[in-house]
């Protein structure tokens, strides 16, 4: 399965026609003093759209995405594109790091640096990883599905391949949020003879054991399906569209990068520990090379429709089934959801729990230096 070097280098015709369709963006109305209730300011929209049409440079962050080392190969008959920087110090650890939804690879941007480098960022070079950042199926640069059923699981399976077979690691480490969470955890249940410790920011799945014979639900365990009934009635409508009608979606946000802009700014609004204004933790910069990749990839349709695929499996795990690989988790505390530590000690191994002071869903943005030493420390004992 041959590696391939890839370089990004987006064709004029594309830029020319993103800033054509960004100057005609018929604009929405807006029902006054609204602000954000209704979904994604108008007012804010227009600055970012104008920034966009007139002030980014696409390829200046070209260039920097580029100042990392990308490649391209085949797994499982998928085109597969990721980011590989080999970690200088005496013994690093292969470590695959997995994006979530609305992000993309750029989320690692600052991250992998100091993980691969670390006594460039006043670390210890002992610390170091070879770090693998790859773009999902139908995410960014890596190739489109074409076929159904291929859900978050499945790409655990994948990235197991791709680090074993592909890249010839025997034994490596994982890292994720979101989906990547999912990911990760896949990775540490089904192939815990290649992953030597998972780590993780986000813990949705899997679904612990509930049956007979298992312990009774804390308070603060109670307190937490509250809160994501509640959340996912105030805020889970995308996720509800995504995993039902991802194609009927697609074809609003793939012709209009106005309304591609709205749907992903307002996540990174409303899941950050921003405040309400979404430009103290993400500059425009960052939020538009997000939105670019899916703008130039054309994979918001592709991106989306792993809703659809992967809200069909619940992953429940059996009674006496739990992820037995060491887990360290990250808290968060404006993450979309914070569950006690009894309740991923249901699912996980947990060896590590850190409560952070600050920060959201997007980690690795919002809080790259906590969420670095925290990874360098959870994986030190099992060098």
């Amino acid at each position: 399965m041959a590696v391939q070097p890839f370089t990004i280098d987006v064709p004029d015709s594309i830029l020319e026609d993103l800033k054509s369709r960004l100057e005609r963006t018929r604009w929405p109305d807006e029902l006054p003093g609204t602000n954000w209730e209704y979904g994604s300011n108008l007012d804010y929209v227009k600055e970012l759209v104008e920034y966009w049409r007139a002030k980014f440079d696409w390829r200046a962050q070209e260039r920097l995405l580029n100042s990392f080392s990308h490649f391209k190969t085949e797994v499982d008959g998928l085109d597969i594109h990721y980011i590989r920087e080999k970690g200088k110090g005496p013994n690093p650890i292969p470590l695959v790091i997995t994006h979530g939804w609305p992000g993309t690879f750029f989320e690692m941007y600052k991250v992998i640096p100091m993980l691969s480098d670390p006594a460039r960022h006043g670390g210890d070079p002992a610390d170091a990883f070879d770090v693998v950042a790859p773009s999902m199926p139908g995410y960014g640069f890596s190739g489109h599905t074409t076929e159904r059923g291929l859900d978050v699981l499945a790409i655990g399976d994948l990235w197991a391949k791709l680090m074993s077979d592909n890249l010839g690691y025997p034994r490596f480490g994982a890292q994720g949020g979101d989906w990547g969470a999912i990911v990760t955890a896949k990775l540490g249940l089904s192939h815990s003879d290649k992953v030597i410790g998972i780590h993780s920011t986000f813990i949705s799945r899997p679904t612990p054991y509930m049956g007979p014979g298992s312990r009774e639900l804390s308070e603060a365990e109670k307190a937490m399906f509250q809160q994501r009934t509640d959340w996912q009635a105030a805020e889970g409508g995308y996720a509800h569209i995504q995993g039902t009608k991802p194609q009927t979606l697609s074809y609003g946000l793939n012709d209009s990068p106005a309304g591609l802009a709205a749907w992903i700014v307002e996540k990174y609004r409303t899941w950050s520990d921003c405040g309400g204004d979404v430009e103290t933790r993400f500059t425009k910069d960052e939020l538009l090379t997000t939105i670019t990749i899916y703008w130039v990839t054309q994979s918001i349709g592709s991106a989306t429709k792993l809703y659809y695929e992967s809200l069909r499996e619940t992953w429940r795990l059996a009674q006496g089934e739990r992820i037995e690989v060491p887990c360290g988790i990250a808290v968060f505390p404006s993450e979309i959801s914070v569950p006690p530590r009894e309740w991923a000690e249901r699912s996980y191994n947990v060896q590590q729990w850190t409560v952070m002071p600050s920060g959201g869903h997007f980690a690795a943005l919002e809080e790259p230096v906590r969420l670095v030493e925290d990874i360098r420390n959870f994986f030190r004992p099992l060098r």
